[in-house]
Parts: C-alpha cells; sequence; structure tokens
C-alpha cells in the first residue's frame, strides 16, 4: 500500500498488478486489490498468466474485490502460459454486479482468426499442458517459460527443462533475488540454462549477468552470493552503488546525428539507440528507404 501511494503522489493514473506466472493464491491477490481499492483513488488493474492453475479462481476474487480491469486474452491463445479466457471471464460475470456488458460472440471472428494462427505457428508455441504449480518455487514468467522451451529446443534439450526450472531457482538465490520480470527473467532463465547444458555452474556467465553483479542494473533486493560475486569480480573489485546511468556519458545527440534523417521522431532515435543494427533495419522499412 505504501508503494501504491508514493506512485499516486508522483502522478501515477492506476496502479497495475502483475503476476507473471501466476503465482498468487485467490485469497491473498483478493485481500491486496481489496487493501488498494480502499487506499488509492486511481484505478486497479489485474494481470495474472494461468501457469500455476490458480489465475481464473485469483481473477473471480480480484474482480470481486473491486479490480477495474483484468488482463485476458481470445480463448485460442488462452490458458496455459498466457492469461484467462476473455469470454469465459465475459460469460461467468454476466447478470452480476460486474456484468461487463460485453457480448462474447462477437469475439467469435477474432479467435477463428487466431486459431488459424496457431496452426501456422505451432512450431513456436508453448508446450505447457495443463499446469506448473512449481512456478510457485522456480517463478518463471509465462512469456520466459515458452522462451526457455524454444532455447532447448534449439539445443535439442528439450527434455532437460525441468532441470533448468531447478536451476533457476538457484541462480535467482545466487543474484539475490531479482523479481523476475524483464529482462530479469531472461536473465535467470538463460543462465540457469548455460549451467545445466555445460554441466558446470557458472562456467560461461553472460554479459548481462556480469553487468547485474557489478552493479549496473541498480542494488539487488539481497545479497548476491559469494560464489557468484568472486566469479564476476576482480580481487578488492566492489560494485558500483550509485545510479548506474551516471556512469554512461551522454550519447543521445551523436546517435541522432549518426541516424540521420532516417529517424523522424524521438522514438525513433531511441530505437536505433537500442537496437542499433535491427533498428535501423526497421526505420528503413518503416519509411520505404531502400538500404
Amino acid at each position: 500500500m505504501k508503494t501504491a501511494k508514493e506512485y499516486v503522489e508522483i502522478g501515477a493514473t492506476a496502479v497495475h498488478l502483475e503476476d507473471m506466472g501466476g503465482m498468487i493464491d485467490p485469497v491473498t491477490a483478493g485481500r491486496t486489490v481489496r487493501a488498494l481499492k480502499e487506499n488509492v483513488s486511481v484505478p486497479v488493474h489485474y494481470h495474472a498468466h494461468c501457469v500455476s492453475g490458480m489465475t481464473q479462481m485469483t481473477y473471480w476474487e480480484v474482480m470481486h474485490a473491486g479490480a477495474d480491469v483484468v488482463d485476458v486474452d481470445v480463448s485460442a491463445f488462452a490458458l496455459g502460459s498466457s492469461h484467462p479466457a476473455a469470454e469465459s471471464t465475459i460469460a461467468a460475470l454476466k447478470n452480476t454486479p460486474r456484468d461487463t456488458g460485453l457480448d462474447y460472440t462477437k469475439l467469435q471472428p477474432i479467435n477463428a482468426y487466431f486459431k488459424q494462427m496457431r496452426v501456422k505457428y505451432a512450431n513456436v508455441l508453448s508446450k505447457l499442458v495443463g499446469v506448473d504449480i512449481n512456478v510457485v518455487r522456480h517463478q518463471i514468467p509465462g512469456g520466459m517459460y515458452s522462451n526457455l522451451e524454444m532455447q532447448l529446443a534449439s539445443l535439442n534439450a528439450s527434455d532437460r527443462l525441468g532441470e533448468v526450472l531447478e536451476e533457476v531457482v538457484r541462480v535467482r538465490h545466487d543474484m539475490g533475488y531479482p523479481p523476475l520480470g524483464t529482462p530479469f527473467s531472461q536473465m535467470c532463465g538463460a543462465q540457469a540454462a548455460t549451467n545445466v547444458i555445460t554441466g558446470s555452474r557458472y562456467r560461461m556467465i553472460s554479459r548481462e549477468v556480469r553487468a547485474y553483479v557489478q552493479g549496473k542494473y541498480g542494488i539487488p533486493p539481497a545479497p548476491v552470493s559469494d560464489e557468484l560475486k568472486k566469479r564476476v569480480l576482480a580481487e578488492g573489485e566492489q560494485p558500483i552503488t550509485c545510479r548506474p546511468a551516471d556512469l554512461i556519458p551522454p550519447g543521445y545527440e551523436a546517435k541522432r546525428a549518426e541516424i540521420g534523417d532516417l529517424a523522424k521522431s524521438e522514438e525513433d532515435v531511441l530505437t536505433y539507440i537500442m537496437f542499433p543494427a535491427d533498428g535501423k533495419k526497421f526505420l528503413q522499412k518503416k519509411y520505404g528507404v531502400s538500404a
């Protein structure tokens, strides 16, 4: 509640709660939303994935607790590592005080289209069948779950997903329990996969994990393990404690000059800064400029 109030005080127009794996039980989620509705004046949004199998029950609780918005998907792409189905949610709320007023039958042509997309892109869809209650332990987000599946499949190691998820728990402990939203979920997941595939913990450490241990992503919620620090930091080296961006020289103007007239807006410049090679190709395609 303290954090939510602070956000509202500095101008937040909504409070968005995200449970990226469906880890929060219905009672806890309902209590949290109810308390938020009593303590802040802005709308409360709730977002959760269905990996654990609890999320539809959780949505029912948070909606009755006063949540103003819940995130859903058309049923063709719902459940599993995704969100509850829009059609089911609309139907369940009909003739209740939280009736959405929406007609789920109008989603049928949209759903039919995306069913075809499932067939077309079956090779990249998550293979999660049913539920994985172990998400409560490993806390891998729904989006990262399918990412790990694809990474392991590319290495002909799909059968080692269980080992990787167990290693995620250990890696996250070693990293000081970063919240597993982007980019930390990808960092933990990729490092866990590397540890399992190579058969040696931290023999290879990604550039991102090294930067994290050096303090370049901020101060971790809990201490980083001595083992990981020893493998990353030079003898006598300490993680930085200042604002990481203060160590980076200004670069916006130089990059804007570098991309030149191809960038038509500030967003275009930022796209190029974050993704130099792909960003340039994207802008060329966006504005019909030949390479």
